[in-house]
């Protein structure tokens, strides 16, 4: 009988991993047209390999090791696939989970689809213009907007502001 149960209890094991793996949110690109669309072959010649896996493939990068984080100029984030504006600075804020955070993107930045990987239902932001994936918004932000855009520094690139002529 005890053979029987951890049989049972192994098959069960295997279903259920199995199903995390089918409610995982399909990725942004699969879903919808972007005005930006490319090949993988083109993705993987422009992105660096940790970009590629980010943006492509809903990957993250380790906490705390985004050189982002520490950015504190005047300037926009802009998208590391197509260069399209996404945040800016004045919206950036010290989170303390190690990756860049802000509280609003830009106006028509970026789009959301459901992430259900880990079992857990989340919000993961994607740019409007290529689908790359960017990171996930949460409900735990600061005024004015209650969000934390919790961003992969990879993902973005800066651009600091230009000094305006005196």
């Amino acid at each position: 009988m005890i053979d029987r149960r951890i049989l049972l209890a192994s098959v069960a094991s295997l279903l259920s991993i199995a199903s995390l793996r089918w409610l995982r949110a399909s990725p942004a690109k699969a879903a919808e047209k972007f005005e930006v669309e490319k090949s993988d072959a083109e993705w993987r010649a422009q992105l660096t390999p940790q970009q590629y896996e980010i943006l492509r493939n809903q990957g993250t990068e380790r906490p705390g090791s985004s050189p982002l984080l520490n950015e504190h100029r005047k300037g926009i984030f802009a998208c590391a696939g197509c260069d399209l504006p996404l945040f800016s600075s004045d919206t950036k804020f010290e989170s303390g989970t190690g990756w860049p955070s802000f509280y609003q993107p830009l106006e028509n930045a970026v789009g959301t689809t459901s992430d259900r990987t880990y079992g857990m239902l989340r919000t993961e932001v994607h740019c409007r213009r290529c689908g790359g994936h960017l990171g996930h918004v949460f409900d735990d932000g600061p005024k004015p907007t209650g969000l934390r855009y919790c961003m992969d520094g990879l993902a973005l690139v800066f651009h600091p502001a230009t000094p305006s002529a005196t």
